[in-house]
């Protein structure tokens, strides 16, 4: 069976099913939610959070607040996104808009290891890749593999399935459970919000000097993310030579 037939018959059996259309509900409004306040806040000017200009995120967002009209332009994007979420016939064009602008968010987020959306961003990614998938109809003709269409799609408008699909939503729990194993273990050490909370996890730390190490380099000195990992592992490398 050819891709794109695969494609259309899996697409026409999921679309009439009344619990994903359910879900696709929930991902809607809940990444319009996400992007509501974030955006309103751009837009009147004040800065997004309370970080200190040393801490990685921080610093970021304070050099963005500062870019006059395109801090509001950004506002203005995520709040015209959400806002087209929110309307059916205009979903498919908010997901569009949305997707790269949490995509950055989550490479960001990841890049500077900020844990205030370290989890949520890679989690709306997700959303938005399952609300690309459920519009794989009105997507399909610009992918490189679309040939002409094999499948009748007129039926999945002619019933809706009650049937509570299983299978995936144990796979929907199965990724969000990935995700949070994965982004709670993949980094050594987090530079945290603040002084405090990065000097709490070094009592936690396998050596608690280096840990303080790169905490007094974030936060006091503030040295850049990759200057202050680079210091945290030649202060452990002095440790084991120490040893």
């Amino acid at each position: 069976m050819e891709l794109n037939t695969l494609l259309d018959r899996l697409h026409a059996q999921a679309k009439p099913n009344k619990w994903l259309r359910y879900f696709t509900v929930f991902n809607r409004i809940a990444l319009a939610a996400g992007f509501l306040p974030s955006g309103f806040v751009k837009i009147m000017g004040e800065r997004f959070t309370n970080l200190s200009v040393n801490q990685p995120m921080g610093n970021y967002l304070e050099a963005l607040h500062h870019t006059g009209y395109y801090y509001t332009f950004i506002g203005i994007a995520q709040m015209t996104a959400a806002v087209l979420l929110l309307i059916p016939r205009t979903a498919l064009l908010g997901v569009l808009l949305y997707f790269p602008i949490i995509l950055n968010i989550c490479i960001l987020s990841l890049a500077v290891r900020f844990e205030g959306s370290l989890l949520t961003s890679p989690l709306m990614v997700l959303s938005c890749l399952y609300l690309l998938c459920w519009d794989y109809d009105r997507l399909k003709f610009i992918l490189p593999f679309t040939r002409p269409v094999t499948w009748n799609n007129t039926t999945k408008q002619n019933f809706t399935s009650s049937k509570f699909p299983v299978k995936f939503f144990t796979g929907v729990v199965s990724a969000v459970v990935i995700v949070v194993l994965v982004i709670t273990n993949v980094f050594d050490i987090m530079p945290r919000n603040t002084l405090n909370d990065c000097k709490r996890q070094c009592s936690k730390s396998k050596n608690a000097a280096a840990c303080n190490v790169f905490c007094d380099c974030i936060h006091t000195q503030g040295l850049p993310l990759d200057k202050s990992l680079k210091a945290y592992h030649q202060a452990l490398n002095r440790s084991k030579q120490a040893r």
